[in-house]
């Protein structure tokens, strides 16, 4: 490999590594810095989503790790098609803001200035469609392999299965949690665990991990 296809490379892997890190750490930090605000309503913490009232994080975490899904060149159409709406959703939950307990329906809210309740709808489509993406680009995309596939890329594989099947059935329990009136402080649950496989995904796809990685680098995977 020469010096400039290296280069590339190890791009690559950092910005898949910088996409990962930014799932890991957003729940934490959006709960941490909406945590040290003055609280209006105990609902403050049932979601992530919900923290976008109190603190910055929310949009300064999500908003890079979207702009870095946009601009992400996968290795087919599939890829890229994938990569860009993923991270055009994630523009929609921050730009369409959820609804909170604490301000009324017809509320303007959010960068365009509609109806809270609107707004909502819009922002759980938006979410909902980015995790689906998320966990098929974990499933099918990255277990892709041009190259004989390695002992490594197959314990690889089963992490990006498991964290794609994982996504999906958080999904799965986040409609059961609207659908039967489970108490609301639950997604924030779920939405911590998805984050995480969403990051944990990305992390080992960007080779974060040495053990996981074969003895050579893994750009061509």
């Amino acid at each position: 490999m020469s010096k400039s296809q290296n280069k590339e490379a190890r791009m690559y892997l950092r910005v898949r590594n910088l996409c990962g890190l930014l799932g890991m750490i957003l729940p934490w930090l959006a709960l941490f810095s909406a945590g040290i605000t003055p609280h209006p309503s105990p609902e403050w913490w049932w979601s992530i989503s919900a923290t976008y009232y109190q603190s910055p994080a929310l949009v300064g975490v999500l908003v890079p790790a979207c702009i870095v899904l946009i601009s992400y060149i996968g290795y087919d159409t599939v890829d890229n098609v994938i990569t860009s709406l993923s991270g055009i959703f994630g523009l929609c939950i921050v730009l369409f803001p959820c609804k909170v307990g604490w301000i009324p329906d017809g509320t303007p809210v959010g960068f365009f200035q509609v109806p809270i309740e609107i707004s909502h709808i819009v922002h759980s489509v938006s979410a909902m469609l980015f995790f689906l993406l998320m966990a098929f680009n974990s499933t099918f995309q990255f277990t892709k392999s041009d190259s004989e596939i390695t002992g490594r890329k197959r314990i690889r594989n089963i992490i990006y299965r498991i964290c794609g099947i994982g996504m999906l059935l958080m999904e799965v329990a986040f409609a059961v949690i609207m659908i039967c009136g489970v108490p609301r402080y639950h997604v924030m649950y779920i939405e911590i665990i998805l984050l995480s496989l969403f990051g944990l995904s990305w992390l080992v796809k960007g080779g974060a991990f040495p053990f996981l990685n074969d003895i050579e680098s893994d750009e061509d995977e």
